[in-house]
């Protein structure tokens, strides 16, 4: 009976995959009127982000209608359009952004006098009107209005049927589960699957055999219930970061929310990495104290440690490298850095100073030990102090480096930000070393900050100044797999130290961003890997590691699915996802390309298709370690 479960699984994974394609897809035919009858035969077609403006000009005089989004910090007005005197027959039409609200201004064509300010927040494939006109004869009393001509309505809807498609599938795998465990229906099934003729036969031969024992064959089940050498709420972080990573990477449904902040702030797209390498460091502890214990020899780790090193950053570099999109590999424009390359040059340097000062913890350690926070900063003092220099070398040579033609310590993003005084400044000392080392056709291309602020100069989030700040994040994850293994089986000790970590670097990151997306002294900011996004990213992952470690490994509501299977398969699911992006099924060819639903059909189908791929490795215990 047991055997029957994963296929029951599997064919409720693919079924909930299969009506989450057709609601969606009836839902975008649904919105499919974005674009609207009532839009003149000028209108340009509509983007995903974008809303049509139609300009009334009611005056007798030209003007300027310029705009700046309200995401964009500190920045540059830009031109939309210039409108002549509508006279009753001519209207301009402009396209507008939709992502963030934006504010419009109107300028006389000498640009010197503004006539009206305007703050709207536009709503994708919207159809809207600017009236301006005066209350008087002149031009001193200048009035601007918007008027909505069409609404396509909720263009987040797909998510939210995709949200409660999810929910029912979870609702009806949680309840099956139940009841099967449930005898009568163990019995029943196993009728239905041995015959009473055959079940008599063999009963008159062999005697009935044990159901107990018939249901119980799972080594898995076995292994979590009653030996949990393997914390599961690990594996469980490990693979949301990683099942979010791979929805993101694949589009995110064209929805801007789920893409990578233009530069200061948080998305949910900014959060996944960090954890990821967060997560690396609480195994870099737990694995080496483990082999250690086994008997092997530190030299020998290394060792271990620098190929598996080698073969990640050889990974990144030429398996799933982004110049494979553009035809064959390019020595002139390969790019040198990426997340593999980060993940591997991290995982070396913490790993190796984990080998150099690791100190080996009793099997059974006391049942009290206080103020283990302190305890871990002064018996791993030569640890902390190398963190702390690598830290002090990231601020001095981001705050005191000169950068030719910028600002010392700039944090900008150059372009059109701060007012369009260093355009060519972005990322500050960490774009200026990465183009120093690696050259400009060796970074990253298309950099998130070119959207909002147009930058034009190459910026790789992926870079060498950043990798330091990587290594404390990882080394922060260690902390916690110290707490794990220091107090083994003491679940309220290790809640409330990953609590306690959680409230620390909260506070840090209060005070370095004084609460605030720009004006803090460091603000979060995912391109620069800053100080501040290491703490924040750290508070987060500290408190929501406590949650599933109290969820799963406590109290044992939640078994980890279906998390837990790719995050057994971390590496084989990130660089399959990479390389087979552009192969059915997990991309086809859309009827519409710019309808969120069908864009989150097959991001979503994809995902899911890689959480069932890790499912069936599981259970066939297949699992690709490097």
């Amino acid at each position: 009976m047991v055997s029957v479960w994963p296929t029951c699984a599997s064919t409720c994974c693919l079924s909930s995959v299969s009506v989450l394609s057709l609601i969606l897809l009836v839902s975008s035919s649904a919105l499919g009127t974005r674009h609207g009858d009532s839009l003149s035969r000028r209108s340009p077609q509509l983007k995903m982000d974008q809303a049509l403006l139609v300009i009334h000009n009611e005056l007798h005089e030209k003007f300027t209608v310029y705009w700046r989004s309200d995401q964009c910090y500190q920045c540059l007005y830009q031109t939309l359009s210039v409108t002549n005197p509508t006279k009753g027959k001519y209207m301009e039409v402009a396209v507008v952004d939709t992502r963030y609200a934006i504010t419009l201004q109107l300028n006389d064509t000498s640009g010197n006098a503004e006539l009206c300010q305007v703050h709207y927040r536009f709503r994708e494939f919207g159809n809207y009107s600017l009236w301006v006109k005066s209350n008087d004869s002149s031009t001193k009393h200048i009035m601007c209005d918007v008027i909505i001509n069409y609404n396509p309505g909720y263009t987040n809807l797909p998510i939210v049927i995709a949200f409660f498609i999810y929910v029912g599938v979870f609702i009806v795998l949680t309840v099956g589960s139940f009841l099967l465990r449930l005898s009568p229906i163990q019995n029943w099934l196993f009728r239905q699957i041995n015959p009473t003729e055959t079940d008599r036969l063999i009963n008159s031969e062999l005697g009935t055999p044990s159901r107990a024992d018939l249901y119980n064959q799972d080594a898995h089940c076995v292994s979590w219930n009653t030996a949990p050498q393997r914390l599961r709420s690990l594996d469980t972080f490990r693979g949301l970061a990683l099942i979010i990573m791979v929805f993101v990477n694949y589009g995110g449904g064209g929805y801007w929310f789920f893409k990578h902040q233009s530069w200061n702030g948080l998305t949910l797209a900014d959060l996944v990495f960090p954890w990821f390498v967060f997560i690396m460091g609480t195994s870099i502890h737990l694995s080496l104290n483990s082999m250690l214990r086994k008997g092997n020899s530190r030299w020998k780790l290394f060792w271990k440690v620098l190929w598996r090193s080698i073969q990640l950053f050889l990974i990144g570099l030429f398996v799933i490298n982004e110049n494979y999109c553009r035809g064959p590999l390019s020595w002139s424009e390969i790019r040198i850095m990426g997340v593999l390359q980060r993940l591997g040059l991290t995982y070396l340097v913490v790993s190796t100073l984990e080998l150099l000062f690791i100190k080996q913890l009793s099997d059974t350690p006391p049942q009290t030990r206080a103020c283990f926070l302190l305890q871990d900063v002064v018996k791993f003092w030569p640890q902390w102090l190398i963190i702390l220099a690598l830290e002090a070398a990231w601020l001095c040579l981001t705050f005191l480096l000169p950068v030719p033609g910028c600002p010392t310590g700039y944090l900008g993003p150059g372009g059109i930000g701060d007012f369009g005084q260093y355009s060519n400044c972005t990322g500050g000392a960490a774009g200026y070393i990465d183009r120093l080392v690696f050259g400009e056709d060796h970074i990253y291309q298309h950099p998130s900050s070119n959207v909002i602020y147009k930058t034009t100069v190459p910026y790789d989030p992926e870079g060498l100044l950043g990798t330091l700040n990587s290594i404390v994040m990882a080394f922060l994850g260690l902390q916690a797999g110290k707490v794990l293994v220091f107090y083994k089986n003491q679940h309220k000790q290790i809640i409330v130290r990953f609590f306690t970590w959680s409230v620390v670097l909260g506070v840090i990151s209060a005070i370095l961003t004084k609460c605030s997306t720009n004006e803090g002294f460091i603000p979060v900011n995912k391109n620069l890997w800053s100080i501040s996004y290491v703490t924040t990213l750290s508070c987060f992952a500290f408190f929501l590691l406590m949650m599933i470690y109290f969820l799963v490994d406590v109290k044992r509501y939640w078994t980890g699915a279906p998390f837990f299977y790719p995050g057994m398969n971390s590496i084989l699911v990130y660089v399959g996802h990479e390389i087979f992006e552009n192969y059915f099924p997990f991309k086809w060819k859309m009827q519409d390309s710019q309808s969120h639903a069908q864009h989150l059909t097959q991001n979503l189908v994809a995902t899911s298709i890689w959480v069932l791929i890790a499912y069936i490795l599981y259970r066939k215990k297949i699992f690709w370690k490097i």
